[in-house]
């Protein structure tokens, strides 16, 4: 990424308490949301991410939110709409990255004692797989997936008949963002036409090896976490809390985690291919930075981009799907008679097409969460017209998660919010500076369990922005409400020390 005006800095122009806008010459500004306190976290780098993002071609409009931080190409924690072209790098490399949040009707006094967390913790990695590169035979009490259902979840997502296959409750589909995802025109066909061609012509050549992580975490930010759920004390988020199926004064798991090897394949894949195009075509990049690589749409390149999308974010559903029906029956081994329901899954790494002030668009959120308020029309079939859909926002073990409700002024943010906490410090840096001990000891005096035998320090606490501010930023700017806060009671983390916690 280059700055070709440094003598010039980017700069913030304040329009409220938690907006302002960053001017770009000739275009029209990003808008920036966040208070005081959240701006001075963006540095100039992250600023001039956002310009180059609103620069590039075919893009009308970009969205800087308060978790913002320097990303490849974009920030991450940005919003990138354009009609024409498709953008790789404002998706990312973890394809459908996403939150879901499963509410069991198990009371927070019910695993107080240590001993109940251990077992839990002990019985959900037995199920699901941590660490880079793990998968179903990494543990004993995993679902195995064949070829054959493996190549259904990619072409077809969270169908009826693959959560059948999965053991995976059939209602929960309706509990989706998106439940399945199809090709460039729409259909399934295609998806299965641009898998077969990849497994033909050898492009994908570990397909059954990335098939066999479905229901496991990964490695780096991505996490499952029991919480205490505490939902606010006000008539309206009783009412929404009642609606999402949130239990006060109960528990609930909160996972964090997307696509896998699987999305990652596809995406670096992606990135290879039309950065070879710009070569061969000698495309400049946008800033010359070869990070906002893009293919204008209904071009070959943008159908085998949107179909590779569609077949990674497909995984990441089925994988999220598979994730909570696999916690649910660890619960219920613990904790017999145990039952759940999903509240939501939704994603934070994804291109959907969209209608944004009356035109159809692809709206590009990277590390950030789309955010339909009460009587959006995309809700009309959904069980959230009345009250929004959930947005399901992590914000670190320490200081608590939410769950929040969209409100009609996120029309200002194209009904986008941002997608947790964002950090404060890159993992080198938290690495260095961070103690380890230090680290561990917090964790033992807020009584919250963790897998880890020494919590990875890029992912401590005070890697990330203060998570107050950053819900109070949404709030003040009228996009969201906060429903429910999320008290962690154990964590489950990749504890791999020679990974360091970033694979």
């Amino acid at each position: 990424m280059v700055n070709k005006d440094k003598a010039h800095p980017p700069m913030l122009i304040p329009k409220g308490e938690a907006t302002a806008i960053l001017p770009v010459p000739k275009l029209t500004p990003v808008t920036v949301v966040g208070t005081e306190a959240i701006r001075q976290t963006f540095d100039q780098q992250c600023l001039q991410q956002a310009i180059n993002a609103r620069k590039s071609p075919g893009v009308s409009q970009v969205v800087l939110n308060p978790d913002a931080h320097v990303g490849y190409g974009a920030p991450i924690g940005c919003v990138m709409v354009s009609p024409t072209h498709i953008y790789p790098g404002p998706v990312g490399v973890d394809i459908k990255c996403s939150m879901s949040l499963l509410q069991l009707d198990v009371p927070v006094e019910a695993i107080q004692d240590k001993s109940v967390r251990r077992a839990l913790i002990n019985a959900i990695l037995e199920r699901t797989p941590t660490g880079a590169g793990k998968g179903q035979r990494s543990v004993p009490k995993a679902r195995r997936v064949s070829y054959e259902l493996g190549w259904a979840a990619a072409t077809e997502g969270a169908s009826e008949a693959v959560c059948r296959a999965l053991g995976i409750p059939v209602e929960w589909m309706s509990r989706c963002e998106d439940a399945f995802h199809l090709g460039h025109d729409n259909t399934r066909e295609a998806l299965a036409a641009r898998l077969n061609y990849l497994i033909d012509n050898n492009l994908f050549p570990n397909f059954m090896k990335k098939i066999t992580q479905l229901g496991s975490y990964g490695s780096g930010n991505h996490f499952g976490e029991c919480e205490a759920v505490e939902i606010v004390d006000s008539v309206r988020a009783r009412r929404v809390a009642e609606h999402f199926g949130l239990k006060d004064g109960c528990v609930a798991f909160l996972s964090h985690c997307g696509s896998r090897g699987f999305g990652y394949h596809l995406a670096q894949q992606q990135f290879k291919i039309l950065e070879d195009m710009f070569t061969a075509w000698n495309i400049p990049y946008p800033a010359d930075d070869r990070k906002l690589v893009y293919a204008p749409l209904g071009t070959p390149q943008a159908n085998d981009y949107l179909d590779d999308m569609a077949l990674g974010a497909n995984f990441a559903t089925v994988n999220h799907m598979l994730i909570n029906s696999l916690v649910l029956e660890a619960f219920q081994e613990v904790l017999p008679g145990t039952s759940g329901q999903l509240v939501y899954f939704i994603s934070h790494n994804i291109a959907r097409q969209e209608i944004i002030r009356n035109q159809k668009v692809w709206v590009h959120r990277k590390g950030a969460t789309r955010s339909y308020p009460a009587h959006h029309f995309a809700l009309r079939d959904t069980p959230f017209f009345e009250t929004g859909h959930p947005i399901l926002l992590p914000g670190d073990p320490q200081r608590g998660s939410a769950v929040m409700v969209a409100d009609p002024g996120a029309e200002l943010s194209c009904y986008s919010v941002n997608h947790g906490a964002g950090r404060m410090l890159g993992r080198k840096a938290a690495i260095r500076s961070l103690d380890q001990g230090e680290i561990d000891q917090s964790f033992e005096t807020r009584d919250i369990l963790t897998n880890c035998r020494k919590y990875p320090r890029d992912e401590a606490p005070a890697a990330y922005k203060d998570f107050s501010e950053v819900l109070r930023s949404v709030e003040l700017a009228g996009l969201a409400s906060t429903v429910a806060r999320l008290k962690a009671r154990f964590v489950i983390k990749d504890n791999d020390a020679s990974l360091g916690g970033a694979a």
